[in-house]
């Protein structure tokens, strides 16, 4: 019974920190707080919300409530304005920080944003273990008992053992006669993806757009494992010329200079067709940038490798501009003119870092 209450005790902070995430998931998503405290399969969240109770003992010759002098209706301790009194070296109350899962994270932001489930198309798999009650046990906990099994084994110990009555039928069941249900390992078949990031690095990209790229391929990569067990990320970063490197890369490179945005597309192009077969692979390239580019030439360039190449063989083509003052932001238009019909291709402003969630809302409200 203890065990059991301290179950439903943990449910219900469960539900607590679930509802403080989902409270707060703007400002998360907003601000970044997420980001490096993820570990494993978990992150940590402050949740400011909740206060955990304390006692307080008092020392010996201490007053405290129901103590001392005092008349009905009087104010119980002493009110002090923030701030006020005297430094001390006791310990402060901080915010709480609870742990919830990635896959707890993206369940919310999907209901949260009213994100459809994605249906995979492409065909190439990977195996999966995952645990099932499947299989039976001698031993176990009673929330996990086999009543039929454990039954079935005493009846049959009474009648080998010549104890059956059958005009008086009673089944003793003993503790060698329980049976318990079990946890089997399978393998399941889950379909696997691929994310091209792309980002602009050039000189009008500044740390502020940046940093909501990250924030942003942080909760694309949320929700998308949320959809796949499988997941490869690859990274390019170009201005007037584009290289592969790794996440750390992507994420702390200071780069400058020219844009010339078709080198980003030839190189994602190049390792969709190497790589990922589209017949096999769910493809997501993603592109973010300013929206300047080197000339209208390139933009024209940029078009047809769209067309040709990347579009044809990708489950979504998503395109977010993030603001900046030294950007034209023009490649947005062109990409609009020539795609703004085209349900594979979702395009998306982002002006600031409160404009994230509406463009993981954009990039994946048609469930691709």
């Amino acid at each position: 019974m203890a065990i059991q209450n301290i179950q439903k005790d943990h449910a219900r902070f469960r539900d607590i920190v679930k509802g403080a995430v989902r409270r707060n998931l703007k400002e998360y998503i907003s601000r970044g707080e997420i980001l490096g405290k993820e570990g494993g399969k978990t992150v940590k969240i402050p949740i400011p919300e909740i206060e955990i109770p304390r006692l307080k003992f008092k020392g010996e010759g201490e007053s405290g409530v129901g103590q001392g002098d005092g008349e009905e209706g009087d104010v119980l301790g002493e009110e002090k304005a923030p701030g006020s009194g005297e430094a001390g070296q006791d310990e402060g109350q901080h915010e709480v920080e609870a742990e919830v899962s990635i896959e707890e994270l993206a369940q919310i932001l999907g209901e949260e944003l009213s994100l459809p489930r994605i249906k995979p198309r492409g065909k190439s798999t990977i195996r999966v273990p995952t645990q099932k009650l499947r299989g039976i046990a001698r031993v176990g906990p009673e929330s996990l008992k086999h009543f039929r099994r454990s039954f079935s084994a005493a009846l049959k110990r009474q009648i080998a053992a010549g104890m059956y009555n059958y005009d008086d039928p009673v089944i003793i069941v003993t503790r060698e006669d329980r049976r318990y249900k079990s946890f089997k390992e399978q393998q399941s078949q889950e379909s696997n993806a691929v994310i091209i990031y792309m980002m602009d690095v050039s000189g009008s990209m500044g740390e502020e757009q940046k940093e909501m790229v990250r924030i942003e391929s942080f909760w694309i990569d949320t929700w998308l494992r949320h959809n796949y067990r499988g997941i490869v990320s690859r990274y390019i970063i170009h201005d007037a010329k584009a290289r592969e490197v790794d996440r750390e890369t992507f994420f702390r490179t200071k780069e400058s200079g020219g844009t010339m945005i078709s080198s980003a597309y030839t190189l994602a192009a190049e390792i969709m067709a190497a790589d990922y077969p589209s017949e096999e692979w769910n493809i997501y390239p993603f592109h973010f940038s300013d929206g300047d580019n080197w000339s209208g030439d390139d933009t024209s360039k940029c078009l047809q490798l769209l067309t040709d190449k990347i579009l044809p063989n990708c489950n979504l083509f998503c395109y977010g501009q993030v603001h900046s003052p030294y950007g034209s932001g023009q490649f947005i238009k062109d990409l609009a003119k020539s795609f703004g019909e085209d349900d594979r291709v979702v395009l998306s402003e982002i002006p600031d870092r409160d404009g994230i969630i509406n463009s993981i809302k954009e990039f994946f409200q048609k469930g691709k």
